[in-house]
Formats: C-alpha cells, structure tokens, sequence
C-alpha cells in the first residue's frame, strides 16, 4: 500500500505563549518555538502501521518554506520511507484552496491508495483532507479513528460522531482520511532516528516542477483572506488567573469557595 501523510509545520503551543502582533495581522511569530502539528503525527503514525501490515511504503509531504524541512525529517525519523518539500515564493500566502491544489499537483505525479491528513492544522479550519477528497474525485472521511485493510481495494474506517458515538464505514481506495488523535500513540523519536535521515535528500518541488501557474495559488490566487486577529474582550464578570499551574489551580479553588461551587 502506497500512503502519502501530508503534515504541517506549526508553532508549538506547549512551549509558546502565542500573542498577536501589533498591526493585527497575524500573531507573533519571532522566536516561536516549531514542531510538526499534533493531529498529522498520528496520522504519520497510522500509515507506519498500516505499512508494517500490509507493505508498501510512506511518504510524507508538507508545503512550506526551507525550515519546514526539519518536520519532514522529524516523520523520516519516525518511520516514514521518504519526505517531499513543496516550496517555491509563489505558494506564500495560499489560502486552504491554494494549498489543495498544491497538493494535489504532488499527488498526481504519483500513486497512492490511501492520503492522509490531521484532523485539523490549517489555522483550525480542517479543510484540507475535504477539499483535497473533492478535486481528486475520491471518497472522504473526517474524524477517523480506526483503519482495517480489508483487502487491495476496501478499508474500513471508524470515525468519531457526536455523543461519543462510533460510525463504521467501508471505503474504496484510493480515498483520503483525516485522522483524529487517540487512534494510536505516536512513537518516541530518538536522536538516533534523527541522525540517520539527517543527510538523506530530500526533494523540493516549486511550481514549475508541479505545473501550476504561479498566478493561481499564493496571495495572488487566494480567494479568502485573513483580514484581522484580535483577542476578544473579556465578558461581565471574567477573570484571567496568572501564575504558574498550581497558582492557578489554588486561585480557582478559593473562587469557587467563595462563590460557593465547593465547601
């Protein structure tokens, strides 16, 4: 089975305190700390599995710029057969439609049975792995928790509805999947691991190479267009506990004492 896992390089929310710059554009991004989004390591981690079952090989592929790189090593070091680097000016500023069809560009150079995405990574809005499902003409799956290869052509997959309910379906293949996290737990990447993809080539792709027209993707081509970022205003009666964790859980104790929540 030939998996592309398409992964995305994000700040770290854990080891960032993540503010809005001054101009209300975008947030501050100088010295943010990196790392590959939550939801796309375990969809590298499915794929690595379903390999070891099955066969075949896992690619991982990200758009983005020369640093974006260290995520695809991160992956090659976590198991998957090979990276690909989509990078050129001209995709700077693609909006989530922009985006697909880069991807999808890469996509139809090869042949793949099964494309997975994070549940979500584009900016929250999970768009990719529908967009992408759509313009490729395959079917499509959101939330999924659970993959079982039934033979070449099916997989089953269970996705994860309201309620806490579990959905099961049967898919043909090719299709795309956006993987939900708890379907697995990602493994341990060593130094090791790192040092062995380290020098490992990794190939960069720009728009000529794919055949997309510069003027089609990037700010140029994007039809929706981040306008403002802001933090909304705190509402009647809000409170914003500083401190560290236990300061705050021991603050949040004595308001709900005081309001009467708990004795």
């Amino acid at each position: 089975m030939e998996i592309l896992v398409c992964v995305k390089r994000v700040p770290d929310t854990s080891e960032n305190e993540i503010e809005v710059n001054s101009n209300g554009a975008d947030i501050e991004r100088d010295d943010l700390v990196y790392s590959v989004n939550e939801w796309d390591n375990y969809a590298v981690e499915e794929a690595i599995q379903l390999r070891d079952k099955v066969g075949g090989s896992v690619t991982v592929v990200t758009v983005g710029d020369d640093e974006s790189e260290e995520v695809l090593r991160r992956e090659m070091a976590m198991g998957a057969d090979k990276g690909v680097l989509l990078s050129d000016d001209a995709f700077t500023g693609s909006d989530g439609m922009g985006t697909t069809a880069i991807l999808k560009a890469e996509i139809e150079k090869g042949k793949y049975d099964l494309i997975l995405t994070g549940a979500q990574a584009d900016d929250g809005a999970g768009q990719i792995g529908g967009m992408l499902a759509s313009i490729l003409d395959v079917p499509y799956a959101s939330l999924v928790n659970y993959i079982e290869v039934l033979d070449e052509n099916k997989i089953k997959v269970g996705r994860e509805i309201e309620g806490g309910n579990q959905e099961m379906n049967e898919l043909n293949l090719p299709c795309v999947l956006s993987i939900q996290t708890g379907i697995n737990e990602p493994r341990y990447v060593g130094i090791r691991g790192i040092r062995k993809v380290a020098k490992l080539e990794i190939p960069i792709h720009g728009a000529s190479d794919l055949g997309i027209s510069a003027d089609s993707v990037g700010a140029a081509g994007a039809r929706v267009k981040r306008v403002d970022y802001f933090v909304p205003d705190f509402g009647e009666g809000a409170e914003i506990l500083e401190g560290s964790t236990d300061e705050k859980i021991e603050k949040m104790i004595e308001i709900l004492k005081a309001k009467g929540g708990i004795k």
